[in-house]
């Protein structure tokens, strides 16, 4: 299974304000920065992500994005089925639908990769992470207090 761009930003864009020292927010531009995507697919993603809660957007001049719940209550299944469109195969048209089983066997597949996407929470994918911090440290601009 596949992921779109868009639940792949997403998922990324939560491990980056995840990565934030505690209280401090970020910015769209500083997002798209880090990881080279489009500001106005960004926008859209973190205007998605706010809309279900995983996103905290503050207007105003001191305002900017963070998360919107602690990264330890963020399951990375329940952003998935929120930013994906899970219809892996469409049937219309196709001659053999009323005797086929492809679709009924992906469904099952796919249902099962998002449960194990719920044994993961954001913090699982950041805490002690030190690689990624590095990472992440080395591309990020020097933020603002």
């Amino acid at each position: 299974m596949q992921l779109t761009s868009f639940t792949d930003y997403g998922l990324r864009a939560l491990i980056f304000m995840a990565t934030l020292p505690a209280g401090q927010m970020t910015n769209i531009s500083e997002v798209t920065d880090i990881y080279g995507v489009s500001r106005n697919h960004m926008v859209k993603i973190i205007n998605q992500l706010s809309r279900k809660g995983y996103v905290s957007a503050v207007r105003g001049k001191k305002g900017g994005i963070r998360l919107g719940q602690p990264a330890h209550q963020i399951i990375i299944g329940h952003v998935v089925r929120q930013l994906e469109p899970l219809q892996l195969v469409d049937c219309s048209g196709c001659l053999i639908t009323p005797g086929c089983r492809l679709k009924k066997a992906l469904n099952e597949a796919a249902r099962r990769f998002i449960e194990e996407l719920d044994n993961y929470t954001l913090a699982d994918l950041v805490d002690n992470n030190q690689p990624l911090f590095k990472l992440l440290l080395a591309e990020r601009p020097q933020l603002s207090s």
